[in-house]
């Protein structure tokens, strides 16, 4: 039995799963094409230092790594393909302006990111470079939002937070962002361990701390934060200006959406710098999609942009929406060898027609239309049909 085992967390994907998951990574591509994004193709392996470097250590833990039996070098498997694009955009694309690219690709993981993830998602975004203003937030989440559409998700929640606002504390409060210890504890929300980790500090940094710890709610947050660092730690405000700004204008053209405001989100890939966002669907225990805006990645390629972009996982999408791909039939001919029944099936096939040779004299089960001779002419009739 064992010949048959797969590893952990990696699946394979049966045909009528991917007929779904080919049908909606086409309808998302052709989305981001409509909205002016156009498509990359990066490498599936590079070198670990050209992938990674910069990028963190949840990263770094994600990636598989082997050594390039050409160079002796260590080579990356890709884990995100966010800063492979952001590399395209620094260095091989060097488009002027606002540039919109788009991918879809499988990614592997060295370890499932939550109970239920898979270690191979395929992995589909949008990332928007150039523009640093609040519009370009605006823009990929309404990305985000018509992907979410599109791929059949119902009632949504997006949690919407900003890197700013930790950063700001931990500034004001003189903590370095790297103390694991007060950083884990905030990432968990735990309380009693942030507790023990704050213990030696000054009461203003345990107050604020704690306070940091606990702005997570609907979108009131915001005007606790503001009463809770305004005055003291004024990046705090600018922070909060533009989580309004966008929840502002979202909520003009998209009413259905419920907002989540966590301004001590910390989970994910940390190369994150400003506006942070993720999308729950309901019943949902993990998010379908996770995005937001990383400025600096591209400088370590040789050109700082401004970014900004979402990815998601098809196979998580899937699973939780209600997208189904459009079944059309398909026609069963017979396994023989005619000019005119060629030119027929020729003809079938070029305006999008699944035309399937009836080998062993049998239907394939997908087949409800078949093509018969009658009259000395080939015809597509419904299966069952007689010619009286």
């Amino acid at each position: 039995m064992k010949y048959w085992q797969l590893p952990q967390a990696v699946e394979e994907v049966l045909p009528e799963q991917a007929s779904a998951l080919e049908a909606l990574r086409r309808e998302l591509l052709d989305l981001y094409k409509h909205w002016g994004y156009e498509l990359v193709f990066p490498p599936l392996i590079e070198y670990s230092e050209s992938l990674l470097t910069g990028l963190g250590a949840d990263l770094d833990l994600l990636t598989f790594k082997l050594t390039d039996q050409l160079t002796g070098r260590t080579l990356g498997i890709r884990a995100d393909i966010t800063p492979q694009v952001a590399r395209i955009d620094a260095h091989s694309y060097l488009k002027r302006g606002v540039s919109r690219l788009c991918y879809a690709g499988t990614t592997l993981h060295t370890h499932p990111k939550s109970l239920m993830a898979s270690r191979c998602p395929v992995q589909v975004g949008a990332e928007l470079y150039g523009d640093s203003s609040e519009q370009a937030d605006i823009e990929i989440i309404r990305l985000l939002i018509e992907t979410l559409r599109t791929s059949g998700v119902g009632a949504l929640t997006l949690d919407i937070g900003h890197v700013g606002v930790y950063q700001a504390v931990f500034a004001a409060a003189d903590i370095d962002q790297n103390d694991t210890d007060i950083f884990d504890a905030l990432q968990r929300k735990s309380a009693p361990d942030l507790a023990v980790a704050l213990q030696d500090k000054p009461a203003q940094t345990r107050e604020w701390l704690t306070a940091l710890m606990n702005m997570h709610g609907d979108i009131d947050t915001l005007d606790r934060a503001r009463q809770t660092f305004g005055s003291s730690v004024p990046a705090v405000s600018q922070a909060i200006d533009q989580i309004e700004t966008v929840i502002k204008a979202l909520s003009a053209v998209a009413q259905d959406i419920d907002w989540y405001v966590d301004l001590a989100e910390l989970r994910g890939l940390n190369y994150h710098t400003g506006l942070v966002f993720a999308a729950y669907a309901k019943g949902a225990g993990q998010a379908l999609a996770n995005g937001g805006r990383y400025d600096s990645v591209g400088q370590i390629y040789g050109r700082a942009r401004a970014a900004t972009g979402f990815a998601v996982d098809l196979k998580t999408l899937l699973a939780q929406g209600r997208y189904t791909a459009k079944s059309q039939g398909a026609i069963s001919v017979p396994a023989i060898m005619d000019t005119k029944l060629e030119s027929l099936i020729n003809d079938l096939r070029a305006n999008g027609q699944i035309v399937i040779r009836a080998l062993l004299n049998e239907h394939d089960e997908r087949c409800d239309r078949e093509i018969v001779l009658i009259d000395d002419v080939w015809t597509v009739r419904p299966i069952g049909k007689t010619n009286v």
